[in-house]
């Protein structure tokens, strides 16, 4: 993920894509902050934090994100998070205070973020394989596509109800 797509998605999306392929998953997160220790005992532990976010798959997601959160200090070097440490945060924040107002008030609707939840389920079901074991016992593939299609049908219905909400919040001429 680019930072550039980053900046476009909204937090849930985001947040998933960290949750899912963040290199640091399972990791002790005393790596990336800083405890009550010297300059010279946090030093190492802050490079190795910045190499294992180097070579993270999602590392802009996660930049995007505790810019969004606020994370950094000017003034206090105790954090490293998607590859910058706190000062770094703190100045591209400040360079893109604007954006990230836009970026926050949109993750802010509830609606958008709902839709963003119920499409990525509606993906999940589609793309996951029929094949599945309960108790022990095969279950037979055309019983899961079934449960699969009728999931589907609901979240497509919900998908629905959420953009239709959604348009008249906004304004828009709703179709009878």
């Amino acid at each position: 993920m680019t930072s550039t797509t980053a900046r476009h998605l909204r937090r849930a999306v985001l947040q998933a894509a960290v949750d899912a392929g963040a290199a640091c998953s399972g990791m002790s997160l005393d790596v990336f902050f800083r405890g009550d220790e010297t300059d010279i005992e946090w030093a190492p532990r802050r490079t190795t934090a910045l190499r294992i976010c180097a070579g993270c798959p999602v590392r802009a997601a996660c930049e995007e994100l505790a810019l969004r959160d606020g994370e950094g200090d000017p003034d206090a070097d105790e954090i490293v998070r998607g590859g910058l440490t706190g000062p770094e945060l703190a100045a591209a924040r400040d360079a893109h205070a604007v954006r990230l107002a836009v970026a926050v008030d949109a993750d802010r609707d509830t609606e958008g973020s709902r839709l963003d939840v119920l499409m990525a389920e509606r993906y999940v079901l589609a793309t996951t394989s029929t094949e599945r074991v309960r108790d022990g016992k095969r279950v037979p593939p055309a019983v899961v596509q079934r449960e699969h299609n009728t999931r589907i049908r609901t979240l497509n219905r919900e998908i629905a109800q959420t953009r239709t909400a959604r348009r008249a919040q906004a304004g828009w001429a709703v179709a009878a």
